[in-house]
């Protein structure tokens, strides 16, 4: 039978410079570290700017792929650097052919980039679009409030980008509409009960439409019961 070998608590020396590899080895981890690193670095100059700046969801998942393979080498002594290497070669190869069949096929395209999709139309939520992209509104409308966007009344069209980032293309300030607030404070006053006769925004889709005074009311859009008092304010910039 193998007896295990007791670990002492606090063992400096284990701590800092481990048990098995000898005080010199900390100059090959410092050797490996420095090749490992100028590797990464050739790996993202051969992948150019936008492979540092908008990583697509291929980009992603080599720059993942990329980390153990960068990392490991640098002080496992038992992992040769040669090793390594390898993995980025064929990482760097598989991104090349992708890239090429991106070019040549749409459908290729499509599914390793994604695709931009509109997730909000004349100031309306696209509810199907916006729930296929597994966003939640607490997420979407922070975003928006990054562009000084006070309700979905001033906004004509926004796309979620295959990079995650949203694009929104603004009304003209004679255009802007009645929309759904999205201020924090404001949207969690959302109520179903109507007391006043007037203009009212559906929390979930922001539909807006004339509501009489009545317990409840459901969205003629998406059949939901909470409701805001729609907003009119022109866009500060």
């Amino acid at each position: 039978m193998l007896l295990m070998k007791e670990t002492v608590p606090f063992d400096w020396s284990r701590i800092w410079l481990g048990e098995e590899a000898p005080l010199t080895f900390l100059g090959e981890v410092l050797f490996r570290s420095v090749l490992m690193y100028l590797l990464i670095l050739l790996t993202l100059r051969i992948m150019g700017k936008r492979g540092i700046k908008q990583l697509s969801l291929f980009e992603f998942s080599i720059i993942l792929a990329l980390g153990s393979a960068a990392g490991d080498p640098m002080f496992y002594e038992d992992v040769p650097i040669m090793h390594a290497v390898a993995v980025f070669a064929v990482i760097l190869a598989l991104y090349v052919l992708f890239n090429y069949w991106t070019e040549q096929s749409e459908r290729v395209e499509t599914w390793l980039e994604g695709k931009a999709t509109c997730i909000l139309e004349d100031g309306e939520i696209n509810l199907s679009a916006f729930k296929s992209q597994k966003l939640t509104y607490r997420e979407f409308f922070g975003e928006m409030r990054q562009y000084q966007v006070e309700h979905l009344g001033q906004v004509r069209k926004v796309y979620l980008e295959s990079t995650g980032e949203i694009s929104l293309y603004f009304f003209e300030e004679s255009a802007i509409k009645a929309g759904l607030p999205i201020f924090p404070e404001v949207l969690a006053q959302a109520r179903q009960e109507i007391s006043l006769i007037g203009w009212y925004a559906c929390k979930s889709c922001g539909h807006v439409q004339e509501l009489q005074p009545t317990p409840k009311h459901a969205c003629s859009k998406c059949q939901q019961e909470l409701w805001l008092e729609a907003c009119r304010t022109k866009r500060i910039t």
